[in-house]
């Protein structure tokens, strides 16, 4: 019983490994429709009596604008496109502020956070870190950067049902996410630490005064062939 019960364990790793990875392959050249996320907020509304909304569209990478790319950056990850899906300075830090008791921050990158949204969930656990190191190594390895950022700003929680650029530029602010300005990309930005709490549709002080910061930011940060702010 113990080899056979070994051997079944044996073979369901190796059918893990195998199809993440072919997973992480194909959706480098298809379109991510549907995440694990938008599934679980879906059930969670219907718990809460509410009727499940779910908000996405698709675009290219290049029919997004290239203020709402560089306000994620400045906002979420400046090291993007330079770092291996990994920023080892911050995580030291938030290891560091752990230890002496002070708030935890956040310390994920824009590869872990893709990683996360299109291939696991969003309670926290060791586990779940676990196999979000996994997927953000795999995405690094089979992914562009370019690619990575295209699905993350397509498939990140903008709003309570609302998912990605597109969607965030029409329900919010009535436009296109090719449209979208510095200010309004600054503002969506703004919202990612907790887009269940913040609006950019209807956003507070707190998110003007984070707007401004991430506009600020903006001028040092620059996409590949661009120059910083440009």
């Amino acid at each position: 019983m113990i080899r056979k019960l070994l051997h079944l364990i044996k073979k369901l790793v190796i059918l893990f490994f195998l199809f993440s990875i072919l997973s992480v392959i194909v959706l480098r050249y298809v379109p991510v429709y549907f995440t694990p996320l938008m599934g679980i907020r879906m059930i969670e509304q219907i718990r809460e009596k509410k009727s499940p909304m779910l908000i996405h569209t698709w675009v290219g990478f290049d029919d997004i604008s290239e203020n709402l790319k560089l306000a994620v950056i400045a906002s979420e990850d400046q090291l993007f496109y330079e770092h291996k899906g990994f920023d080892e300075k911050q995580i030291r830090k938030a290891i560091e502020e752990s230890k002496k008791g002070k708030r935890r921050r956040g310390a994920s990158t824009i590869s872990q956070q893709t990683a996360k949204n299109v291939f696991l969930w969003p309670r926290s656990s060791w586990f779940r870190k676990g196999l979000e190191t996994y997927f953000t190594m795999l995405i690094e390895i089979f992914w562009s950067k370019d690619r990575i950022l295209h699905v993350y700003l397509n498939s990140i929680e903008m709003g309570d049902g609302v998912y990605g650029a597109e969607a965030v530029a029409q329900h919010h602010f009535s436009g296109s996410a090719s449209r979208l300005t510095k200010e309004q990309s600054a503002l969506i930005a703004a919202t990612l630490p907790n887009p269940l709490h913040f609006n950019s549709r209807n956003p507070s002080p707190y998110m003007y005064k984070r707007q401004t910061h991430i506009l600020r930011q903006m001028r040092n940060v620059r996409l590949p062939g661009k120059k910083a702010g440009k």
